[in-house]
């Protein structure tokens, strides 16, 4: 039953993930539903959604390609750093303290995805220097490599202001950037015993059907009504996990 559980949590997150983004607003609750710790939960989530910001990045090369070689490799860096920063973070922050922080960064989360259509207004007619995007990166890489909710619509949101104006572009590089620092923050996961291999392997499975289903889903619903799902979804699972803390 815990694994018909995890198989449509992760199904659902994958679609969420594919259309419009907030995947962990799914895999979180239900790995704490089946009895996993708040924190083994959060790691053993991210490293299930790991192949889908994987391929994102690979159906989007192309675009990725057109910006300068040596600025992935500078960003690719900053991800590096930060997510793995984010990762011993969490491998330092104590069961029962992540137990009383989830909700509430779930909650941040669904704030973001909120106001996920705002952000690009108010971001339009700004443009960050070098420093500011890699400051910025920085900031969003601890964040996802700790708690990784939310973290595609402000790295969308920064990449915004940045030089890359194509939004396939920015697209793609938010994808790559997304796996770079999910890769190391799973190593750092893994090392520190956070992750629940076999939990792991039924919502990858899981989350890769959602993914194909929630790439046509999304050329027939309204983004609009994609993103009222989510922020749903997010309130409905932020008060699961208040009442579970």
């Amino acid at each position: 039953m815990s694994d018909l559980l995890l198989l449509a949590a992760a199904c659902g997150a994958g679609m969420l993930n594919a259309a419009a983004g907030g995947g962990s607003f799914l895999t979180l609750p239900a790995l704490v539903a089946v009895g996993l710790p708040a924190s083994v939960a959060n790691a053993t989530g991210t490293v299930a959604l790991l192949p889908g910001y994987l391929t994102g990045a690979w159906a989007l090369r192309r675009d990725i390609a057109q910006s300068e070689p040596g600025s992935l490799a500078f960003l690719s860096a900053i991800a590096l750093a930060g997510g793995s920063a984010g990762a011993l973070l969490l491998l330092w922050t104590s069961g029962g303290m992540f137990r009383s922080l989830a909700p509430w960064l779930l909650l941040f989360a669904t704030v973001v995805f909120l106001c996920a259509p705002v952000m690009p207004r108010a971001a339009r007619g700004q443009v960050l220097s070098s420093a500011g995007t890699a400051a910025g990166l920085g900031a969003v890489s601890l964040y996802g490599g700790y708690f990784n909710g939310g973290m595609g619509i402000m790295l969308l949101a920064l990449f915004g202001m940045s030089k890359h104006r194509s939004f396939s572009a920015i697209n793609g590089i938010k994808n790559l950037l997304s796996g770079v620092l999910t890769v190391v923050a799973a190593i750092v996961y893994a090392a520190g015993g956070l992750v629940e291999w076999r939990e792991a392997a039924v919502m990858a499975v899981g989350a890769t059907a959602g993914g194909f289903l929630g790439a046509r889903l999304a050329r027939r619903v309204p983004a609009a009504w994609m993103r009222a799902v989510v922020v749903a979804v997010g309130v409905v699972m932020s008060a699961f996990m208040f009442l579970k803390a």
